[in-house]
Order: C-alpha cells, then sequence, then structure tokens
C-alpha cells in the first residue's frame, strides 16, 4: 500500500467517480439518522416532557423545514460540489474564511456524534453479551468498533453503502412490523385517530422542548452533498437523494411515532413514556408482535448503531480529506487509496483523534451514557444547527453574485425560510440544553459558546493564511469548482 502525496490538482487526489448511486447516498443520510436509534431512544424523551401526543407532528415540521432547506441547498448543489459539502457552501458563498470556520465547526459536531455513538455501541453490547458470561467494560467494545469501522472505511465507498444499506433494512422492518401490528390490532384503549397530527395538539405546551430531541434526529442531513465527488450524474443524484432521504427519515419517524400513540392512547402516552423511557417501546413490541421482537429489536439497536457510526466515520473523513486537499491541513490527508480510490489516510488520522478523546472519557472515569453519549449529543446538535445556518445564509448571498436564472423560490425566499426556522431551532436547543443533556454542568451550558469559538479560530486561521500563505489562500474553495 503506497501513500501518494502528489499536490491536490494531480489524478491521485481525487475520489473515485461513479462509485455510488442514489440508493447508496440515501442508505448513507438514513443510516446517520439511525431511525431505530432515534425513534427508540430519542422520541420516549419528546413525549415525556415535550408535547406528548403532537410528536408525530413535531417530525412532520421538522421535515418539512428541512424540505425548504433542501430547496436552496440542492439548487447550490449545482454550482459547487465535492467532498467538502457544507465547507464549500460556506467558503463560495459567505466567504473563505467563514468556509474554514465552517468546517472546523463541522468536523467538531461530526466527531461529537461519533463519540457518543461508540460510547453507546459499548454499552449495548455489553448489555447484549453479559446474559451469555461475557463480561468486558464498555470501552473495550467501543475500541473494537473504532477498529472495525477504520476498515470498513478504507474500502471503496459502495462497501459501506451496501453494509448501511442492509442494516437500514433491518431496523427499519422491525418498526414497521410494529407499527403494522398496531394499526391491524385497532390501536389500544382509545381506538385509532388522526389527533396526533391536529394543530391544537401539536402547537400545544411543550412543542419547543419536543423539537429539541426530534432536530437532532436528522443529523447527517448533509451526506448527500459531501458524496458529490464519487456520486453517479452527481447534478441529478444528489438533488433527487436529498429529497428522497428527508421524505423517507420524515414519513418513517411520523408514522412510528403515530402508530405508538395509538397504541398507548394519546391521552394517556406522555404519561407511560414518564413511566419508563428506555422500556417505552420494548414494552409495546413484546405485547404486539411478542417476546421474540424485543431481542430482536435489541440486536438491531447494535446494527443502527454500527451503521450510524460507519455513516459519520465516511462524512468525517471527507471533511479531513477536502482540508488536506485544500493544504489546510496536512496535504496527506488529501491522498487517496490506490486501489478503493477512498481518503485512508484520512480515516486513520480521524479514528486515531476519537480513540485518543474517547481514552480520555474512559480514564477520567465518566459515565458512557450520562456523560460521554449525552454530552456530545448535545453538543453535536448544537454544532449542526450552527452549521446549517451558515449555510442558509450562503445560499442567500450566493445567488445574490451568480446569475443562475432560476427562481426567486429556490435562490431566496425558500433560504429564507429555513434560516429562520433553523435559528428558532438553535434558540431552542440552546435554552434547554440541561434537558437534552440531561446535566445541569457549565460546561454544557458552555456548548453554544464553545462552537461559536471554534467557528471564529477557523476563520482568524483563514484571515492568517491570507497574510501569510496569500497563493494557498487564493486556492480555497477553488478544487471543488
Amino acid at each position: 500500500m503506497s501513500v501518494e502525496t502528489s499536490m491536490p490538482n494531480q489524478p491521485s487526489s481525487r475520489l473515485q467517480k461513479n462509485s455510488i448511486g442514489l440508493l447508496h447516498i440515501v442508505f448513507f443520510v438514513v443510516a446517520a439518522a439511525a431511525p431505530l436509534t432515534a425513534v427508540v431512544g430519542a422520541s420516549p424523551a419528546a413525549f415525556a416532557f415535550g408535547n406528548g401526543a403532537g410528536v408525530p407532528g413535531a417530525f412532520m415540521l421538522s421535515g418539512l423545514l428541512y424540505l425548504i432547506f433542501s430547496v436552496g441547498f440542492t439548487a447550490m448543489s449545482r454550482y459547487v460540489g465535492g467532498a467538502g459539502a457544507f465547507y464549500t457552501y460556506i467558503a463560495q458563498g459567505i466567504g473563505k474564511p467563514a468556509g474554514v470556520g465552517g468546517a472546523m465547526m463541522a468536523i467538531v459536531t461530526y466527531s461529537a456524534v461519533q463519540i457518543a455513538i461508540y460510547a453507546l455501541f459499548g454499552v449495548f453490547v455489553g448489555g447484549a453479551l453479559a446474559p451469555l458470561g461475557m463480561t468486558a467494560p464498555w470501552w473495550v467494545y467501543s475500541f473494537a468498533a473504532i477498529v472495525i469501522v477504520t476498515l470498513c472505511g478504507q474500502r471503496n465507498i459502495a462497501f459501506s453503502g451496501h453494509i448501511l444499506g442492509v442494516c437500514m433494512i433491518a431496523e427499519i422492518a422491525i418498526l414497521l412490523l410494529l407499527d403494522i401490528g398496531i394499526v391491524f390490532s385497532g390501536g389500544g384503549p382509545e381506538g385509532m385517530g388522526l389527533t396526533a397530527f391536529a394543530p391544537s395538539t401539536v402547537l400545544g405546551p411543550g412543542l419547543g422542548v419536543a423539537l429539541v430531541f426530534v432536530i437532532g434526529s436528522f443529523i447527517g442531513f448533509e451526506a448527500t452533498a459531501i458524496f458529490a465527488e464519487e456520486a453517479e450524474t452527481p447534478e441529478k443524484t444528489i438533488p433527487r437523494a436529498t429529497y428522497v432521504a428527508v421524505l423517507l427519515i420524515t414519513v418513517f419517524y411520523a408514522f412510528s411515532t403515530w402508530a405508538i400513540v395509538q397504541y398507548y392512547g394519546p391521552s394517556k402516552v406522555s404519561g407511560a413514556a414518564q413511566a419508563g423511557l428506555d422500556t417505552f417501546f420494548f414494552n409495546a413490541a413484546g405485547a404486539v408482535l411478542g417476546s421474540w421482537s424485543v431481542q430482536v429489536m435489541n440486536i438491531l439497536l447494535i446494527t443502527s448503531l454500527f451503521a450510524c457510526v460507519l455513516s459519520f466515520h465516511n462524512t468525517i473523513n471527507r471533511y479531513f480529506f477536502a482540508l488536506g486537499r485544500e493544504g489546510i491541513v496536512l496535504q496527506v490527508l488529501g491522498t487517496v487509496h490506490t486501489k478503493h480510490g477512498s481518503p485512508y489516510i484520512a480515516g486513520l488520522v480521524q479514528s486515531a483523534i476519537a480513540a485518543v478523546i474517547l481514552a480520555g472519557f474512559v480514564i477520567g472515569g465518566q459515565d458512557p451514557y450520562a456523560v460521554v453519549f449525552s454530552w456530545m449529543a448535545a453538543l453535536a446538535t448544537i454544532g449542526i444547527l450552527a452549521v446549517q445556518v451558515l449555510v442558509c445564509v450562503a445560499i442567500i448571498l450566493f445567488f445574490r453574485k451568480a446569475k443562475s436564472g432560476l427562481s426567486l423560490w429556490k435562490t431566496l425566499i425558500a433560504p429564507a425560510i429555513s434560516l429562520l426556522g433553523l435559528l428558532s431551532a438553535l434558540g431552542l436547543v440552546s435554552a434547554n440544553l440541561s434537558l437534552l443533556s440531561g446535566s445541569e454542568s457549565l460546561i454544557v451550558a458552555s456548548f453554544p459558546y464553545l462552537i461559536a469559538l471554534v467557528g471564529l479560530l477557523g476563520a482568524a486561521f483563514a484571515v492568517w493564511l491570507k497574510s501569510s500563505r496569500p497563493t494557498l489562500y487564493a486556492s480555497l474553495g477553488k478544487v471543488f469548482e
């Protein structure tokens, strides 16, 4: 295996074209959203502390927000592309300092997600193997997952796409079985109805709190654009994959949470969630499908987490790769595998960073669920919303300068609506960080400021490049044009 360190304009620094099609990209997005983990893990808290029976409507509102976001996002994808994704958008729209700052924020965000999922994976695998007499600390399984994910990431991107496809279909299948079982049984004590989507229910007290948990279920959204360089006919594939993925996630989340509302009843679903967040869906599955489904659901939760972390691994790889190819960090990170066409050096480096951070939590004796997962998930939610806000601004500014001939709806109105919606969501999450993370720690409270600081430091670094390395600065963002 040779490591090539050629300059960015040479073939060895290009990812393998036409490696993946629409379905693979959809798998990456949906796998990153981790449907089973989101529905079984996140929605019970939204039911318990949010707007109760209105949670399915909250998923619909969030999905609508991201569909509107997709209008400008996919319109701009015709003019910018490559592995940089949000970095490229922000650099081309707002400017190079903002682009570098946004890239740093995105890397912190996805690294936080990855570490959170590694910790949760270790907890679930440990719990599943304990009855078999296989006892080991949670972090043993977490570090094993890092090794396996890294090896998968070294392969051609389609290899990961196949794995994600199998995992995604399996986790969606078990939830659909539960949903259909509830529907065919006629619901619970209050029968079947559409109360969950009634405006009075959805917009009732607790909507803001519900959105805090719901909005995080859409993290991984940009995976469509980040694989543009490797996609078949990206000018068509990326917009289609974006809309298909967001629609699939939204409809699936809304349907699954609507079904569980029917099982418990609109007036009782909040109390049922409060009585047991961790057993909320499992109790329903055991009663509707049988005890076998509980065991299967536990296993598929593990594969869901693996698929999620593999998806984010590939996403982070391409951010490191983009920055390496641009010369912002070590150029060796912009090297691709001679056989698989994958950013394998970037994968090794980012996995090493994740391992070091996770080791820090382990040495510090931190709880894998209450601290590592909960804190990192809260940090990631703040980070992704902040980056998406910047992207909305970038889209508006980009089309003010570019003569695209596209409609005002695509170039201004839709991006402006999504900007207002995402700013509102960012405010809600920031105001409810203690609820989202389960901690009153000052460290958690500082997360919004930490994300802002990371962005400012990235922008300051770009400004420094402008004065000290003007040639490099002038080429930023150009590699992807």
